[in-house]
């Protein structure tokens, strides 16, 4: 009998989805976990010769590096973000500031806004957008750079 990845799909889906339920934040997330690992057990030809915990084992792991992974690529950007932080403390008010985002294009004054009033992560602007989470940041790095220079000339 030839067993195939589907196959195995099958016969583990309750216990990874309980599994990846249990290690991630929301649903969504074990969902991508166990998507992933489905995804990374079609690479894996050898897989399909192992004894059955074995292979239950094989998507755990995968899983769990997963969410690891995913978990380390978010404290980076966290870490990266904080270093945007634009200087609302230096005595700056919320209405001069809002005066200040008039000399920036539409498009930059809606992500500082969406950034630093609604505390929206680079991630969710770009999910908004389209555009990958890597773009919002260099956005809003030019962005701050541009209000940083209108403050020290206003000065």
């Amino acid at each position: 009998m030839k067993v195939e990845v589907s196959d195995l799909y099958e016969k583990f889906k309750d216990d990874l989805f309980r599994f990846a339920r249990s290690i991630a934040r929301h649903g969504q997330e074990a969902n991508d976990l166990v998507q992933d690992a489905m995804i990374k057990s079609l690479n894996e030809p050898e897989l399909l010769s192992l004894p059955e915990y074995k292979q239950r084992a094989w998507f755990f792991r995968v899983m769990k590096n997963r969410l690891i992974d995913d978990r380390r690529k978010e404290q980076r950007l966290t870490q990266w973000e904080e270093d945007l932080d634009f200087p609302i403390q230096l005595g700056v008010s919320h209405l001069e500031i809002t005066d200040l985002l008039r000399h920036l294009p539409q498009d930059l004054s809606d992500l500082i806004f969406k950034r630093y009033w609604l505390g929206l992560s680079s991630q969710e602007i770009g999910g908004q957008f389209g555009v990958p989470a890597s773009t919002v940041r260099y956005k809003l790095h030019l962005a701050i750079k541009r209000l940083r220079t209108i403050l020290e000339e206003e000065k």
